[in-house]
Formats: structure tokens, sequence, C-alpha cells
């Protein structure tokens, strides 16, 4: 038992180097707001600043099969980092499914991308709920952390139709639901 934790442990060092730093493997993840509303200050290679086209990422659905962002080109979408080791994910996650339940029908897509290391961790996480609106994808190689390069967990990427990033949010507070889903909101309703 204890290789396996310190295994656990060695494994998410590692991601939380990868995601921003010393700073994220002493805290783990953010704890609070840290909205960038068209900074993008998260993304220290420019790769997925506001402004600019979202990068392709192709993840694994829970659900079975791949998904590539390119083909949510069309709808306004919702890409949000998360793992199910950080205490704001599991807090925002559930915000973000009933977001994702009362706007599908405007066109919108909301796609939570864990990069926990461990499948069985992001099951154990979403069975406690049963039913998602949310689509739900498992990235445990951190090919989305390398790309987008989050500065906190979770991070969320408001994307509009043509797949131009408009606005990011780094960390998770309750009163973040908000303002993500009025973003939201204002895109799809620009057909």
């Amino acid at each position: 038992m204890r290789g396996r934790r310190a295994g656990e442990v060695a494994r998410a060092s590692a991601l939380a180097i990868a995601l921003g730093g010393v700073g994220a493997v002493l805290a783990g993840c953010a704890t609070g707001s840290g909205q960038s509303a068209g900074s993008g200050r998260g993304a220290a290679s420019g790769l997925a600043d506001v402004g600019r086209p979202a990068p392709d990422i192709t993840v694994d659905r829970m659900s079975g099969g791949t998904l590539a962002l390119s083909s949510l080109h069309g709808k306004v979408v919702l890409l949000d980092v998360w793992a199910s080791w950080c205490g704001p994910c599991k807090q925002e996650l559930p915000m973000l499914d009933a977001i994702a339940g009362r706007l599908h029908r405007r066109g919108v897509e909301v796609l939570a991308v864990s990069v926990d290391q461990e499948r069985e961790n992001v099951d154990k996480f979403l069975e406690a709920k049963g039913h998602w609106s949310l689509t739900v994808a498992h990235d445990p190689k951190g090919a989305i952390a390398d790309t987008f390069q989050p500065d906190k967990m979770p991070t969320s990427y408001v994307i509009d139709r043509q797949g131009i990033i408009r606005y990011v949010n780094s960390g998770f507070a309750p009163e973040d639901a908000r303002e993500i889903e009025r973003r939201l909101a204002d895109l799809a309703g620009q057909q």
C-alpha cells in the first residue's frame, strides 16, 4: 500500500510540475478564483491565449472512443481541465454539469477533461453523481496540460463557434459559475 501511495504522489507531483511548477506541487490545486477575463495568462506559450484559435487536442471519452476538439467547431465550447484530486474541481464539476444541461439545446458543449493518471479515480468520482450532462474525457498523458498550459486547477476555456478562445477562468470559486454561464449564453446567442 505504501508503494502504491508513493507512486500516486510521484505521478501527481510530476503532473503538477507540468501544470505550473513548484507552487502547484505544494498547493495541489488552486483554491479560489483567478479569473482571466481576456488576458489568457494561463498560457505561457501563447497557444491558448484569449483571441487565438484553441489548439486542437484529441482526448479519450470516458464513454468510449476519442474526441477531437476541432470536431466541435460550430458549437460554443467550455473546455475544462480538472482532476479528481483537486478540491475546487470537485466543487466545480457539478456546477458545470448543471450549465451543460441548461445550455445544451442552444449549441453549447461542455467538455471536462480529467488529467488524472489513473482512470479508476475518475470513474469513482463520476459514479458518485450517476448521470452527467457534460462530456467527460480522460487525458492520462497530460497532452492537454502540455498544450494549454493552465496555471491553476481547474481552468476553463470558453471557445466560440469558430474555435477562438474568448475567456479563460483560472481556478474556481462558486461565484465563477455565473460568469462562465453568462459568457457561454452570450456566445450561444450569436449565430
